[in-house]
């Protein structure tokens, strides 16, 4: 049987840079994705570039061109919504189990991405905010022990990303989320599954609630 490599593969880190900078407003909604260009700065072959767009495009952060090509397909925000309703279960379910499975691991390793969260929000770099984020859900799902959380989640992160991209560039308040976080993490320290489940849920309500009203306010539902 084949080793799987624990490094990122050149498609993910290809996937990463371009998702990181459709986050960072640098390629906007309509933008034209031009793969050659890509490619040189970057400084990697096409076939990954190729294969990185192939992703995004099935995930629906590109789209066809007009005439040939992609470009970045404009955000639709009743999309939006559809994902944090499904993404507020599985971080419900993703909580309760870290609560009921792991929670003295929680407490003795989950402090430091708190820090580093608060760290990245200081920072004002939102490449920066949106990785701590990312690092302290996918945290609380390998507590969860369900192997199949993390994978469930992965196209779901796709759009997060873009979402909470467009948010920080323009405003502060997103940037509070850590204490939010510090909360979840201390019911899951607890053992307060139930808590943990409800908070969570919340949580991921809330931020949608937020997030698509400034994005509608930006006209961004086009």
């Amino acid at each position: 049987m084949k080793i799987i490599p624990s490094q990122p593969s050149m498609v993910e880190q290809v996937h990463k840079a371009i998702l990181s900078e459709i986050a960072s407003g640098k390629l906007p909604a309509r933008a034209r994705i031009i793969q050659e260009q890509i490619a040189q700065s970057l400084g990697v072959s096409r076939q990954p570039v190729q294969h990185a767009l192939t992703l995004l495009r099935n995930h629906g952060i590109l789209q066809d061109a007009p005439g040939r090509g992609l470009q970045v397909a404009p955000m639709d925000l009743a999309y939006v919504r559809q994902i944090y309703d499904v993404r507020a279960v599985i971080e419900g379910l993703a909580f309760r189990k870290a609560a009921e499975n792991n929670a003295e691991q929680a407490g003795s390793k989950g402090p430091n991405l708190i820090r580093a969260g608060n760290k990245a929000a200081d920072s004002g770099s939102v490449p920066a905010m949106i990785a701590a984020d990312m690092a302290f859900h996918q945290f609380i799902y390998a507590l969860s022990g369900n192997p199949l959380l993390a994978p469930s989640m992965e196209a779901h992160w796709t759009h997060t990303q873009r979402v909470m991209g467009e948010v920080l560039i323009r405003d502060d308040k997103p940037r509070d989320v850590w204490e939010q976080h510090q909360e979840l993490l201390e019911t899951v320290v607890k053992g307060q599954a139930a808590q943990a489940e409800r908070l969570a849920k919340k949580h991921i309500l809330d931020a949608a609630d937020f997030m698509i009203e400034r994005l509608r306010s930006e006209g961004k539902n086009v």
